[in-house]
């Protein structure tokens, strides 16, 4: 990562959506590293919520944050396996006017292969932008939540970093 430290941080306002049928407040510890690194980082936990592994649910959840001007990029966690109740991609893929953001699952399974192998192919992690907000669904481990943050989201989410970042894109996400 090359960063350009002449240029000013601008930070953006994230909120974090864990997708789980069993963690609560207290025991999502995949939300919790995602928002520590969102505010270390110099990033607004702009929202914090926990919802069940449910596709309509879900879409309903992030079509509020879309249509939230306040808010410019969501990540979630969980729900990216290949069981019956892992259903974030599916409801991404219901999602209005959503736009594939193929290389980030790409590069997500080459990192993740770095830590846990072969086992990497399990994971549906997945990204898009919709309507002029970024989505990024990470697995529900606290591993992948690091390295989809670490490897990936926080060089990304830097408007500093060199050669192009989705910051400096944000203004032109709605063209038409």
């Amino acid at each position: 990562m090359a960063i350009d430290e002449a240029k000013p941080f601008t930070p953006i306002n994230i909120a974090v959506l864990t997708v789980s049928d069993t963690r609560t407040l207290e025991t999502d510890t995949s939300g919790d590293i995602l928002s520590a690194r969102i505010a270390a980082k110099g990033h607004s936990l702009a929202a914090r919520e926990i919802v069940k592994d449910d596709a309509g649910a879900l879409v309903d959840q992030f079509n509020a944050w879309i249509d939230d001007p306040t808010i410019d990029a969501i990540v979630s966690t969980g729900g990216t396996g290949l069981t019956g109740r892992d259903v974030t991609p599916e409801a991404l893929s219901r999602i209005e006017s959503a736009r594939d953001i193929p290389g980030f699952g790409e590069l997500f399974r080459w990192l993740s292969f770095k830590t846990i192998g072969t086992s990497t192919v399990q994971s549906r992690a997945c990204a898009v932008v919709a309507r002029g907000t970024y989505i990024f669904a990470l697995p529900g481990s606290n591993g992948a939540v690091k390295d989809g943050w670490d490897g990936i989201l926080s060089e990304q989410l830097d408007n500093r970093n060199r050669p192009c970042n989705f910051v400096e894109l944000m203004p032109r996400l709605t063209e038409k």
